[in-house]
């Protein structure tokens, strides 16, 4: 026989045997496979969600969190960590180690800006650590809340280019929007929704389901590759709003928050000098703009706001056990020793309950006030499946003790966050506090050099920008060692604030104000933790160098331009490509759920919804098509042989039913929502073109339905209506769902359909 030609070079490097005629005469070569060093490593990183400086206990609150508490003491407490103040620029940072205005991330991902610093989405250019960690031989897994991809593209129909598993993940369950209902979660495992295992009836909760999920990721991984690492990313709901959990948890803080938050800061603030948490002498910041002393708001007031309280407290406590139940199976499957478990909250506890509190967050995204009355009357609901339960200012403010403002501001209440790393095989001291000022963009260099890793220059032929953050490794064994954190700016709706050498400017921007017109404060943080104390006036010149190197941080990390403008604006401007810019949309029953930031947009505008049916009996009836939960929404339905319209407005409901019972066979089922002034209407029922049933509609939302989507023939989730249980499916022949929208909120009439 004669031989072979020469072989080609394979898809994995230049072949390095023989190739002959036959098996015989060749030598056959395998390419060495790269794996991480032996015993390298797990990693584990927490992000809970809105969770304020204070509300740990291990950082001076009574919340009972054993489990949290179990890792600061067998780890490091770091008392002087930032996040960016809001939560799709936090997860940014945390996963890129850069900056959130350069890797694209300015706000939200739910929006895009038309600027690079806004594009809503991780520029590739921005590695992610689960991309580089899978790439070094790390199994890669998340479970929880994303917020990371434009929500346009969080469709069936994707694109799922920044869905977790297009960026680094091997596997995925959890939920892609800002929030979501702890017992109605809107799910989805890898690239797909899915329906949540069981019913809250049967014991559901996110929390629960989620830690669920990550014990089998990791079973299945141990199980198979165990001499592989692993990177478990847990990003719980917990304690966004809505506050919900378990009965027994809700009933477990009854009257522990009774003496009010006044007295419940000035526990903490006391509690955290004790332990050292804060310095000594550090002050407690006056009250933010809008919180009333405790002891005079009436009763019923107290009595509301308390169980608000006692609802976020819950839900912290018994996420803490299902991370104690994660942290006991690691312990048990001999992984925990070495594994660096990562804790930390994404910004500072939330401003969005109001000076009251709120049981429907719709209502805050629209901008409107909730009746005192109505939520007082519905006070047992708080923390249930039938309530979005968040807290009053005076409660965030004390789960931020001791500093001042909240989340989405650039004061230290809304950017100073627990932050906890453990390492029981990795840490040689442990039960200390750490001081050093640390941004969470450092925590990807930390664990690059902790796993004796570099950051591609290049990744997937794409030049990569480099690394912002500053490894905090060496606190690890240099408690008192300076900070090695040079400068760090923030940014947020407008506000804005520089650290640098521990000195901190900070502005308070009012929106729709001139930026020019903002006041800046200084504080020297070395000798006030808590920015009581006010230095703008009697240090003049240290202010200005501040404010030129606010400038000079924000033109080299994308800041500009400056923007206030707020979620209702975005909203109304969809991105190119979003099929919300149609103004028809046509839909078939079996698809799947839609999110809400891909539904059509009906809010404020003329529109027609047509359901195409087949009826064979008088009893085919159910769901057509459904949007929202109990805060908000609508539902088109056939009941009693009728067709009923239903719209919720925060809990008012309008309805329509038809007056005359519906035909058998081919119909269309017809809603029409006529405006007849802003944020108001009239909304009409037709059976094949005739007039069925009217009904005024005085209010309508003006912005957002909420985050809940869409569904046809059905009513997943949290329902819609009390006026069925269940999904109440579609027993009929439904053909499909045609939505006909104004293209803006100037014209009164809906479009004629075109079929």
């Amino acid at each position: 026989m004669t031989n072979a030609s020469p072989h080609p070079p394979s898809a994995n490097g230049a072949f390095q045997g023989k190739i002959g005629t036959t098996y015989e005469e060749s030598t056959p070569w395998w390419p060495e496979q790269s794996a991480p060093p032996e015993d390298t490593p797990n990693v584990v990183v927490i992000v809970l969600d809105d969770v304020g400086f204070s509300d740990l206990g291990c950082f001076g609150s009574d919340i009972e969190t054993p489990a949290m508490d179990a890792l600061a003491t067998g780890g490091l407490r770091y008392t002087n960590f930032h996040t960016t103040t809001l939560c799709s620029p936090t997860r940014a940072s945390l996963l890129t180690g850069r900056n959130h205005h350069s890797v694209g991330m300015r706000m939200l991902s739910n929006f895009d800006t038309g600027f690079p610093s806004g594009r809503g989405r991780v520029t590739k250019a921005a590695a992610m650590l689960p991309e580089v960690l899978r790439d070094n031989g790390f199994n890669t897994m998340a479970v929880g809340k994303w917020h990371l991809a434009p929500m346009e593209q969080t469709t069936a129909s994707g694109p799922y280019t920044q869905w977790p598993l297009s960026r680094g993940f091997e596997r995925y369950y959890g939920f892609l929007e800002a929030e979501t209902d702890s017992f109605y979660p809107e799910l989805y495992y890898d690239n797909h929704a899915v329906a949540p295992p069981k019913t809250p009836e049967e014991g559901y909760h996110l929390s629960e389901d989620l830690v669920d999920r990550a014990i089998e990721f990791v079973t299945d991984q141990t199980s198979v590759t165990p001499e592989k690492p692993f990177f478990m990313y847990m990003a719980f709901g917990a304690a966004h709003a809505p506050h919900q959990a378990p009965q027994e948890y809700l009933e477990k803080y009854r009257g522990r928050f009774d003496h009010g938050w006044d007295v419940e800061r000035a526990t903490r603030h006391a509690r955290q000098i004790e332990r050292g948490i804060l310095p000594s002498g550090t002050e407690l910041a006056p009250r933010n703009p809008g919180v009333e002393p405790f002891d005079e708001l009436s009763d019923d007031e107290r009595k509301l706001s308390v169980r608000l309280q006692e609802a976020y407290a819950a839900m912290l406590d018994h996420t803490d056990h299902h991370i104690g139940r994660f942290m006991e199976f690691l312990t048990r499957i001999g992984q925990m020793e070495n594994t660096i478990t990562i804790l930390l909250s994404d910004n500072g506890a939330s401003q969005e309950g109001g000076q009251k509190g709120s049981l429907n967050p719709t209502a805050f995204q629209n901008g409107l006030s909730e009746d005192f009355g109505e939520m007082l009357a519905r006070i047992d609901e708080i923390g249930t499946t039938r309530a979005h339960a968040n807290y009053p200012w005076g409660w965030a403010q004390a789960g931020n003790t001791p500093f001042k403002r909240y989340k989405q501001n650039t004061h230290e209440g809304g950017v100073r966050c627990p932050l906890i790393v453990n390492w029981p095989r990795g840490l040689s001291r442990t039960d200390e506090n750490r001081q050093q000022f640390h941004h969470v963009s450092d925590i990807m260099p930390t664990l690059f050099e902790l796993l004796d890793l570099r950051a591609p220059e290049v990744y997937h032929g794409i030049p990569q920008m480099p690394i912002h953050g500053t490894s905090m490794a060496y606190t690890f064994d240099e408690p008192t060692a300076p900070t090695r954190k040079e400068a760090q700016y923030f940014e947020m709706f407008g506000h804005r604030a520089i650290w640098h050498d521990g000195w901190k400017a900070v502005s308070f921007h009012q929106r729709g104000s001139s930026f020019d017109d903002d006041q800046w404060e200084l504080y020297h943080h070395d000798t006030d933790f808590s920015e009581c104390h006010d230095l703008a006036e009697t240090e003049p010149e240290q202010l200005q160098k501040m404010v030129a190197r606010f400038w000079v941080e924000a033109g080299k990390y994308d800041v500009l331009p400056l923007d206030d403008n707020g979620f209702a604006l975005r909203a109304k401007i969809p991105r190119p490509g979003s099929p919300r810019r149609r103004t028809t949309f046509t839909y078939y029953p079996g698809m799947a759920h839609l999110p809400g930031a891909a539904v059509p947009p009906v809010m404020n505008r003329a529109h027609r919804i047509t359901a195409y049916v087949d009826r064979a009996a008088t009893s085919d009836e159910g769901v057509l098509v459904s949007l929202g939960n109990i805060s908000s929404g609508y539902v088109l339905y056939v009941k009693d042989n009728r067709l009923v319209y239903e719209y919720n407005f925060l809990g008012t409901r309008y309805t329509v039913t038809s007056r005359d019972e519906l035909p058998l066979g081919p119909a269309e089922l017809t809603f029409d929502f006529i405006k007849t002034g802003d944020v108001r209407g009239v909304g009409r029922l037709y059976v094949s073109g005739m007039p069925a049933g009217e009904t005024d509609m005085p209010r309508v939302l003006p912005h957002f339905f909420g985050w809940q989507g869409l569904d046809v023939g059905r009513d997943t989730l949290s329902p819609s209506s009390p006026g069925y249980d269940g999904e109440f499916a579609f027993t009929g022949k439904l053909e499909r769902v045609v939505f006909d929208v104004a293209p803006d909120e100037e014209g009164t009439e809906p479009f004629e359909r075109v079929d």
